[in-house]
């Protein structure tokens, strides 16, 4: 949870300037679907070349986004036609999502990092801004959430959006900021892009509910000072409180509705497990919790109203769950049509007879495809990444840490190769509360087109489940690191890899485990790389408390097992007060752009190492943020971090 940027009082104020726009808008031109059997360390190392398809909510019509290089267009045809029907160049602006507010008018997604406006102080983060663009017209603007000179606000969002009819209207509904002494967070409405205030949240962490008509149903507050929850309902046009409690770190979520819209649905984590619970409205009473909701990481939301309609379970092979039977054929047919492939759903119509879905398996590939429910058929769309037509294959595997835990992973196979002796990649996840899955997975499969067995483990505090996200609490630099090694021992007993040729190779906590295989566990790894990776935790944790509320500090603190920021844990697990260990070379990588862990962090380690006379190199991404969304520094990242490891760990 970010800081509140605060009005800076030596100079006036400027609302956020639209650079995520300016001079990029233009008439797209063609749309083509091409492959290659080619695949090169460019193809990964580039942006997708097909993204963000999302199908109308009547199903006549695909938006999607081709890039080539780093420049994007938005692009419309219909569902059973090859002709563009329209489209806008969006260039390289960070483009992060697209959907359908209805059949005409399509809500983007962009982010750029940058300080605050002008007149306000505060750290450079990643804003978010939106805009519209509508097909009759063939136009798009930014939406702003310019309400008028008596209130101040900024032309960003700040969560998620959500879209009603009212009154035969379309209505946007998104959460932005306004401004009194800081930025404060709000609920904006938006008919025709004409922004209005409707709420105006008392604390920072506040969220709110809108119901199928479009009116406020609920308010979620978080006060942090005191630790403390409240949910509200709107009664007669005011907020009434409805709910309370303390949380010093695992609040409830107010997820969306039940499946009349009578009550709201809040997420508990109660004893490890997540539970849901409804909220009646009508008489603020807490009804019994749903039995099914404990395996569900993520939910299905009807569009249009807000109502839970299913859920999703992510255990590696996401299991999507619909509370309606016929839905649920809908989807069981779409796995049908694609054995033994992972399948993601990533749009569909209102009534869900035509849905897009990635599709990444060793008979297809990595491609979009529409599945017809009429027509029971299925149609593969395009190539996700142009020129990729085989990728390596990845399989599920699970072994035991050294107190027996069970970790489960996965394990990318180079392609041609015999799985005996090969040389190894240990590829910790970010977060870390974060999981792998058999999605696809870019970095990994680069490395294994590169000759190398990559291992993806799904070490303790990974999100498989509420008790195994908690068996991480404490263990941060400790079990949750030697959990990655225990896996390299794994495997060398099963004869699949060598265990005198293997690597570590990880980005943001990834990055943490990789200086941390060769500083706090050394002697497994010959190499490592760590992508914008944290190597004191002592600086990290002054810049978090710097530029986060409490409750961002007290989710850290118990990963890491510290109470304060003199806690000598701090100094026990950090690699750059244990350079001495390290006998391996070391490749750092970081983005100047960063604003989630900062340049510094790989800064101070180079100076460590070369001080401590080890060998490190540092290569510097410019204008690069921490998710690595320019395609130019994605592939500068990609070739260094290979040829670094050709060069200390050969695959042949």
């Amino acid at each position: 949870m970010e800081k509140q940027i605060r009005r800076d009082k030596s100079g006036p104020t400027l609302r956020l300037a639209h650079a995520a726009f300016a001079g990029c808008l233009a008439l797209a031109a063609q749309y083509s679907l091409a492959g290659d059997a080619a695949t090169p360390l460019e193809v990964f190392g580039r942006l997708p070349t097909l993204e963000h398809i999302a199908i109308s909510p009547d199903g006549a019509k695909l938006a999607f986004v081709r890039t080539k290089g780093d420049e994007r267009s938005l692009l419309i045809k219909p569902v059973d036609k090859s002709e563009i029907m329209g489209g806008v160049r969006v260039g390289s602006a960070k483009l992060r999502g697209v959907e359908w507010m209805d059949d005409d008018n399509l809500l983007s997604t962009i982010s750029s990092t940058e300080p605050p406006p002008l007149g306000f102080t505060g750290p450079t983060r990643e804003w978010y801004q939106l805009a519209i663009y509508n097909l009759p017209k063939n136009k798009i603007n930014r939406v702003t959430f310019d309400v008028g000179s008596d209130v101040e606000t900024f032309n960003v969002v700040i969560g998620d959006t959500a879209v009603r009819t009212v009154n035969g209207q379309t209505t946007l509904f998104a959460p932005g900021y306004y401004v009194t002494d800081r930025t404060m967070p709000a609920m904006f409405s938006f008919v025709q892009q004409r922004p209005r205030l409707l709420d105006r949240g008392p604390e920072p962490n506040t969220d709110w509910l809108i119901d199928e008509s479009g009116n406020l149903a609920a308010q979620f507050v978080y006060h942090d000072s005191r630790k403390a929850w409240e949910i509200k309902a709107r009664k007669e046009n005011h907020w009434t409180q409805v709910a309370s409690g303390t949380a010093a770190v695992d609040m409830p979520d107010i997820l969306g509705f039940n499946a009349d819209g009578s009550a709201i649905i809040v997420r508990f984590v109660e004893n490890g497990e997540p539970i849901w619970k409804p909220l009646n409205l009508k008489d603020n009473t807490w009804g019994p919790p749903i039995d099914r909701s404990a395996k569900f990481s993520h939910i299905i939301q009807e569009r249009k109203s807000g109502r839970i309609i299913g859920g999703i379970r992510d255990l590696g092979d996401s299991q999507y769950t619909f509370f309606d039977n016929e839905l649920q054929a809908h989807w069981n047919a779409v796995l049908r049509s694609f054995p033994n492939a992972r399948v993601r759903l990533a749009s569909n119509s209102d009534d869900y007879s035509k849905m897009v879905v990635e599709v990444f398996g060793r008979a297809q590939g990595y491609v979009y495809a529409l599945y017809d429910w009429y027509e029971h058929r299925a149609i593969i769309l395009g190539e996700v990444y142009q020129g990729l037509t085989t990728p390596a294959e990845v399989r599920p595997i699970s072994y035991r840490a050294a107190d027996g835990m069970t970790i489960p992973g996965f394990l990318t196979l180079p392609p041609g190769v015999a799985e005996k002796n090969l040389p190894l990649i240990v590829f910790p996840h970010g977060g870390p509360a974060a999981a792998d899955t058999l999605e696809f997975d870019w970095w990994a499969q680069a490395m294994a087109a590169q000759g190398y067995a990559v291992l993806q483990p799904n070490f303790r505090g990974s999100t498989l489940d509420s008790r195994f996200l908690e068996a991480g609490f404490g263990e941060w630099g400790r079990k949750m690191q030697t959990d990655l090694s225990d896996g390299v021992r794994y495997l060398a007993s099963q004869g699949v890899v060598d265990p005198k040729r293997v690597c570590i190779v990880g980005g943001s906590y990834g990055g943490y485990a990789a200086l941390a295989g060769v500083t706090l566990d050394p002697g497994v790894y010959r190499c490592a790389v760590s992508v914008a990776g944290i190597s004191d935790l002592r600086r990290m944790r002054r810049w978090i408390g710097d530029n986060s509320l409490g409750w961002s500090q007290r989710y850290w603190d118990r990963f890491i097992g510290t109470s304060d920021k003199n806690d000598p844990a701090l100094l026990a697990i950090s690699p750059i007060e244990h350079v001495s260990a390290v006998t391996a070379p070391v490749l750092l990588i970081h983005g100047r752009d960063d604003t989630v862990v900062p340049f510094e962090q790989s800064d101070v380690m180079e100076s460590a190492l070369k001080h401590a006379g080890k060998a490190v190199e540092l290569v510097t991404m410019k204008h690069e943020d921490h998710w690595l969304s320019h395609g130019e520094t994605r592939l500068q990242m990609l070739e260094a971090c290979v040829r670094f490891l050709k060069a200390n760990n050969p695959p042949d």
